[in-house]
């Protein structure tokens, strides 16, 4: 059975933890969805992680169709939400439905994913009235980085505590169906969640969010020194994969690959022939 936004809201209101993963093509999303993640998010991390930005900002419209689109091919049950990325949605309420539309039509998406607080409320209720789930990012939006003057922890004092609970109640009351706390102190993430009827999701936000999601490449150690505070690496797959290409490497150059076994083969006679004629 797919994961919908109805076994969300069921998974927060029996406590049962949400699971959810970045992804950006077929393989890594057939895995994962193989593997039993309830919820895939098709980031606009996909800008620093596939395409090497050193932010978010870089990445179109077109970037997050194309990606969308490779999940979706590879996932049977998984929910799959997608990113709005970065000025597909400010400029108007319109262009926002637009492009949620977009993102639902051509990318396949079951919903969207926009950053922001009341000042985003206008563009959720409109994309919720035309029937598409979205999904809300407060505390550390990737998008605002150039205003946070960096990647940075809020919510740390109390009017930007405060602020970021409020902004998480008006995105609740414009539509969301879930809203994503993103480094915010866990104690604050906790009490959010307490309050909105809604499912959190938590990066950097503690254990007491109604789930989880972490970038793939982090919790894989996929990146020599790229170590987020709050992502576990729960297995190094990039050593492993630097591994298996050095010994390529190796035995391509020591004449050990490709093997008998790994060859294709012609009649002996054949090729005894084509040597006479062509001597």
């Amino acid at each position: 059975m797919r994961n919908t936004v109805v076994t969300m809201q069921q998974q927060k209101n029996s406590l049962n933890k949400i699971t959810m993963l970045t992804a950006y093509d077929y393989s890594t999303a057939r895995l994962m969805d193989e593997s039993g993640i309830e919820a895939i998010l098709v980031g606009d991390s996909l800008g620093m992680v596939m395409l090497g930005y050193p932010d978010t900002l870089s990445v179109t419209m077109e970037d997050m169709i194309h990606h969308s689109k490779a999940v979706a091919r590879g996932v049977q049950r998984a929910m799959i939400i997608t990113d709005l990325p970065f000025m597909s949605y400010q400029v108007s309420v319109q262009e926002a439905l637009s492009n949620a539309g977009h993102l639902i039509k051509e990318g396949r998406a079951h919903a969207v994913k926009l950053e922001g607080g009341e000042e985003v409320c206008a563009q959720i209720k409109a994309i919720t009235q035309a029937a598409i789930p979205v999904m809300g990012h407060l505390g550390l939006t990737p998008q605002s980085v150039n205003a946070f003057g960096g990647f940075k922890v809020q919510g740390r004092d109390e009017a930007a505590a405060r602020k970021i609970i409020q902004s998480a109640l008006a995105v609740e009351k414009a539509g969301a169906f879930a809203v994503v706390l993103e480094c915010v102190p866990a104690t604050l993430a906790s009490l959010i969640s307490q309050l909105l009827v809604i499912p959190t999701i938590g990066i950097g936000a503690g254990a007491g969010c109604d789930g989880q999601v972490l970038v793939y490449q982090d919790m894989l150690g996929m990146y020599d020194g790229v170590a987020p505070k709050f992502a576990k690496q729960f297995v190094n797959i990039g050593e492993r994969m630097k591994g298996g290409f050095q010994q390529y490497i190796q035995e391509t150059k020591e004449q050990a690959f490709p093997a008998i076994e790994h060859t294709f083969h012609i009649d002996d006679a054949v090729i005894e022939k084509l040597q006479r004629e062509y001597a």
